[in-house]
């Protein structure tokens, strides 16, 4: 683990979901160039001012990725096998989850999971989507959980995070850490990640 600096939390791991290759974006999404950086690198070294720990999780990480390689446990091919693996690999209280979707994802957002009010689980919430792969996590409650799913083959994360007790971070809350509303963008396909690239280039309207 890193020495807890003082912009560290000692009691939070961040954890980057690799995943496999994305056959809409026809690459490894780990590997996307997001401003000369590769995805996984620009979140786990975005994670590593935050965490005691950073875990590269799943999947093959970029070489210069800060973090703990951790491979998915056996079982089904799907997110909850990766979230799985990182909170049985974790070893603090908290666990900052963080899938290579996210490549808009702000340091304000990420502090804005980590000072909520605790619960089993602190999840930002957008009118039209859940986020359960940009979040915050008990590490022994959602262990288990997590585990039990995967064991009765229920591997929904929707059905995950409803068996936990949940802080939603949402509505003026979450539009306060990101007025641009692009911070939760999940981008999977080439378009996608084009119309992203140029939003995040045009002025804040709302800050003019």
């Amino acid at each position: 683990m890193n020495e807890p600096g003082p912009d560290r939390f000692a009691d939070v791991t961040g954890a980057v979901l690799l995943g496999g290759e994305s056959s809409r974006m026809n690459q490894d999404k780990a590997h996307l160039d997001v401003g000369g950086v590769a995805a996984a690198t620009r979140i786990a070294r975005l994670l590593e001012g935050f965490c005691a720990e950073v875990l590269l999780v799943g999947g093959t990480p970029p070489s210069d990725a800060p973090g703990r390689v951790v491979t998915d446990p056996a079982g089904p091919l799907c997110a909850l096998r990766g979230l799985s693996g990182a909170l049985a690999a974790a070893r603090t209280e908290k666990v900052l989850v963080l899938a290579t979707d996210y490549l808009a994802v702000t340091p304000e957002l990420l502090l804005g999971l980590l000072a909520f009010p605790e619960a089993d689980a602190v999840v930002p919430r957008t009118e039209r989507n859940r986020h359960p792969l940009c979040a915050l996590y008990r590490r022994k409650p959602a262990t288990v959980v997590a585990a039990s799913a995967l064991a009765a083959g229920t591997l929904a994360l929707g059905s995950f995070v409803d068996s936990l007790k949940v802080n939603w971070l949402d509505g003026v809350h979450l539009s306060r850490l990101d007025p641009r509303g692009t911070a939760l963008a999940n981008v999977n396909t080439p378009d996608e990640l084009t119309a992203l690239r140029e939003a995040l280039t045009r002025p804040d309207e709302r800050q003019a």
